[in-house]
């Protein structure tokens, strides 16, 4: 643990708002819990919904489920496991205290105003929402210059860009324009799955290498960059669809293709015996597996985003659902691989990308009993890590260090 904090000034900051990972990794799990069964009960059975005026009748299903599991929950995640890593990363104190409840209040804000049964001027949660992601990226910049580390100077940038896409989204909900929604959702996935490329591609094979004390494969430096420029096509592909089809199907199978060459050399069939590592390897291997799904049904739309879940559920969220586990443990100071059992949790979402992606195109007759069943098992996984973590969250390290 690096000493880069003043004891005498943490020790009295409550817990909860001592480094970042705390309240967005909290916060963004028990959105992800209960967010799932409101969208489901908005769509499935209105009349019995908390959102049922007029506003929403039109919104809900349409825009507040896609943005809510992008900018809502996807991006506390991020920003939590940013705001923690970048303190590691330079050596430089990261944000906490005031300054973080102040970041999580502008996520916060954003999410309740956007749940409130009446119209309201959509600039409110668009500054809060704007707020939240641009002073995120402003600490990643300060941290960053001052010890000139370039190499991770595109993380503020991917922010940045986040919260101007989100501006975007908002703009398309005043204009009522749910056809650019669909090109922001699917641009948003993407530009996920760049980080997940970066961040996955660094972490998941240093620790497995740790854990099997093996030696790290190196990384392949034209490969990587090779795959992360193929995403960012994905990711301006599906904002401005300025490609035909056919460049689009071979983008999809050359990206899924290289992922699972670097996939293949970081070992995975070694770690059966450990959760923490296993649900890791599951987790990035959906995003391969969903590019080149998605190569192959290319011109057919209803499985093209129907295919985008497998990946969004099954990929992104479940390694969110991995990551915040071990780093939940590992910055409060306790063993990673002696914490709550998380096995049935880290089954779950995998299991919930197929019950949501996958059964449908198999047996579309039955795609609202999928979508129920797929709900359970992801509420069922986050509320796990809320129930297991919550305790761990919000109170100090077990060795009394700060952070």
């Amino acid at each position: 643990m690096l000493n880069i904090d003043d004891p005498k000034q943490v020790e009295t900051t409550p817990a909860i708002f001592r480094l970042g990972f705390r309240p967005f990794f909290l916060g963004g799990a028990a959105l992800a819990m209960l967010y799932i069964p409101l969208w489901l009960m908005g769509w499935y059975t209105p009349k019995y919904s908390l959102f049922n005026g007029e506003f929403w009748a039109n919104v809900l299903p349409l825009w507040w489920h896609p943005h809510e599991m992008l900018f809502g929950f996807t991006l506390a995640i991020v920003c939590g496991f940013l705001l923690t890593a970048v303190q590691t990363w330079t050596n430089q104190p990261s944000v906490k205290g005031k300054s973080l409840a102040l970041i999580f209040a502008c996520w916060l804000a954003a999410r309740l105003l956007l749940l409130l049964p009446f119209n309201i001027p959509l600039i409110l949660p668009a500054i809060f929402d704007s707020a939240f992601l641009l002073i995120s990226a402003g600490v990643l910049w300060r941290c960053i210059y001052r010890v000139k580390q370039w190499r991770n100077i595109g993380f503020p940038i991917l922010l940045t860009v986040a919260a101007l896409v989100n501006l975007l989204s908002y703009y398309a909900l005043y204009s009522r324009d749910f056809s650019l929604s669909t090109q922001i959702w699917q641009a948003m996935i993407w530009w996920v799955a760049v980080v997940i490329t970066i961040v996955g591609g660094r972490v998941i094979p240093f620790f497995t290498a740790m854990r099997m004390k093996a030696d790290k494969p190196e990384p392949i430096v034209g490969l990587d960059w090779c795959i992360i420029l193929l995403m960012i096509t994905l990711f301006v592909q599906a904002l401005t669809h300025m490609l035909p089809k056919g460049v689009e199907q071979v983008i999809l199978a050359a990206a899924g293709l290289l992922q699972l060459v670097r996939f293949s050399r970081w070992q995975g069939h070694k770690t059966l015996k450990e959760p923490m590592l296993w649900s890791l390897h599951v987790s990035y291997l959906a995003l391969p597996v969903t590019l080149l799904a998605m190569a192959w049904h290319v011109n057919n739309e209803f499985a093209y985003r129907t295919l985008l879940h497998l990946f969004a559920v099954g990929g992104l969220a479940s390694l969110c659902l991995s990551m915040i586990s071990r780093v939940s443990l590992g910055h409060t100071s306790r063993n990673i691989y002696q914490g709550p059992n998380m096995v049935l949790a880290f089954v779950c979402l995998p299991i919930a990308g197929l019950l949501r992606a996958v059964m449908p195109l198999w047996m579309p007759e039955h795609t609202q009993m999928w979508l129920w069943l797929a709900g359970a098992c992801w509420s069922l996984g986050f509320g796990m890590f809320v129930w297991f973590y919550a305790p761990i969250l919000s109170r100090p390290r077990v060795d009394g260090r700060p952070g």
